[in-house]
């Protein structure tokens, strides 16, 4: 089994989810994409609904807003390719569920070692603009930052999308 990890980070609507999915696509394997957003109002229904439109019917879709590393473990060494979007809102999950942070943020660390196959995850670099006037976004800053720390670490190549084009990190 090939192993390879891709962490795509960029900011809000920088076209990074396209871009790992056209990686995804272009990598041997069935595609599967983990979904960790969670539809509470009407505009997220239709964010969610345009991404679905995105994905043809060769794609599976796991929903997994708060399991992710058992997700993870789960499709390892299937052959997959797994396509996890977004980390950044599986924090943010995290953070309103109030659960550990950095016990799941180690197991997801854990599961990406354990990894075998091509896995793709997509988060936002937050850390860019001014500080929040607030600790509940301070806190969440903070963790993003972490996260997205840690997976680059642990990935094989990090790519940064900045209006829809990729700049190579890693």
């Amino acid at each position: 089994m090939t192993r390879h990890r891709l962490l795509c980070l960029g900011g809000a609507r920088s076209g990074k989810s396209r871009y790992a999915q056209q990686r995804a696509e272009a990598a041997v394997g069935a595609p599967v994409f983990i979904a960790t957003a969670q539809a509470f109002d009407d505009e997220m229904h239709a964010r969610i609904a345009r991404h679905r439109a995105d994905r043809d019917a060769r794609w599976d879709c796991i929903e997994a807003p708060l399991a992710l590393a058992p997700t993870i473990d789960a499709l390892s060494g299937q052959g997959k390719v797994v396509l996890v979007d977004c980390l950044t809102l599986w924090l943010s999950n995290l953070v309103l569920a109030d659960r550990p942070i950095e016990a799941e943020m180690s197991s997801l660390t854990q599961a990406m070692d354990r990894f075998d196959g091509t896995i793709i995850l997509v988060a936002n670099e937050v850390g860019w603009g001014i500080v929040p006037d607030n600790a509940l976004a301070r806190r969440f800053r903070d963790h993003a930052g972490r996260l997205n720390q840690a997976m680059a670490t642990i990935c094989d190549e990090v790519t940064l999308i900045v209006a829809g084009l990729p700049l190579c990190l890693k």
